[in-house]
């Protein structure tokens, strides 16, 4: 494994500038190719690396073309395009060997999950879906705590997720269906059934869902109600069109103890049976190629792994099948 982590960058947006930010500025760390159907996205992302001091990477229009040019040159490519194309890069990545940080969700269906997972068990590639929650040092001790038992059985699990998500993305990808795979539910609150899946340690077994555009092609506000293979219940709560930013909270229901945690991984409550509360924060370094890095050397758990967002697809799956259907109840296996 080289000292130098050579990378190449597909869709060039505003969450891959974003990132690259602080990619750049890492010294283990060189961008040496992205690709984006957008010239005016190139441009962008090219006049980023130049204002911070770094050459600009060679630039292609489809990850096809990179692949075809650049792949003997790279180590890992990270993938921001609209959902509905993550299956198809993510895919020609691990096919080529090279290792892989996925944008969330990991893609729109099961049969792309099992296709990803096919080309992953046969390069053995490195995957990370970028999930902060997943990444979050508090998620990850909450779930190994509840999976000792120290909280004793899970009961019940809440979660709520809250966004301007209509206003804020109005006109854009994320509400054509085509492209984004989903509304509301299937963007934001991917972030609240990723941590609520992780937290509960088992796959679903059945749900009911209910959704609401609000007048536009997507959903905007979702509740589900669904019950664990284990036994717990779950409901989500997902309101796309609240008067403010983004806030979620979850609540686990144990039988010694309770414990409210936000869909990141950015704070947490454990709320002991005498009413004590243990409360801790910590700072989501908004950087997922450090986690990234970090399990590709072996320093660290992967818990944002394809397996696990198998089981997120088979969630989502759920949930459409029962809302199209006026939220009948849906079994995951027959989604």
């Amino acid at each position: 494994m080289s000292e130098i982590l050579r990378m190449a960058i597909v869709g060039t947006g505003s969450k891959a500038v974003e990132y690259a930010r602080s990619w750049l500025q890492m010294p283990g760390v060189s961008i040496a190719a992205a690709a984006d159907i957008d010239g005016a996205a190139r441009d962008r992302f090219g006049k980023l690396c130049v204002q911070t001091g770094h050459a600009k990477p060679k630039f292609f229009d489809s990850i096809q073309s990179l692949l075809l040019n650049c792949s003997h040159e790279l180590d890992a490519v990270y993938v921001s395009t609209p959902h509905a194309f993550h299956a198809e890069c993510a895919i020609a990545v691990v096919s080529d060997g090279l290792d892989l940080l996925l944008e969330k969700p990991m893609v729109i269906a099961v049969d792309e999950a099992q296709e990803l997972i096919d080309a992953r068990e046969r390069s053995n590639s490195t995957v990370v879906i970028a999930y902060q929650g997943s990444l979050s040092p508090l998620v990850r001790d909450t779930r190994e705590r509840a999976a000792s038992g120290e909280f004793g059985e899970l009961l019940s699990i809440s979660g709520s997720i809250w966004e301007n998500w209509a206003e804020q993305y109005s006109g854009q990808w994320k509400q054509k269906p085509e492209i984004s795979g989903g509304g509301f539910m299937f963007d934001t609150g991917a972030h609240m059934m990723n941590t609520v899946s992780l937290l509960a340690g088992s796959d679903f077994d059945r749900v009911s869902a209910y959704m609401n555009s609000r007048g536009r092609l997507v959903d905007v506000v979702s509740v589900v109600a669904g019950r664990l293979k284990g036994g717990a219940l779950v409901t989500f709560n997902a309101i796309g069109e609240a008067p403010f930013d983004y806030a979620s909270l979850i609540l686990l229901y144990f039988t010694n103890a309770t414990v409210r945690i936000d869909a990141w991984g950015r704070w947490r409550d454990i709320i002991s049976p005498d009413g004590a509360v243990d409360h801790d924060e910590a700072e989501i370094v908004d950087n997922p190629l450090l986690a990234f890095m970090a399990i590709r050397e072996g320093r660290m758990q992967n818990h944002s792994s394809v397996e696990h967002g198998m089981r997120l697809a088979k969630l989502w799956d759920a949930i459409k099948t029962s809302a199209a259907s006026g939220g009948d109840p849906v079994s995951i296996s027959d989604a």
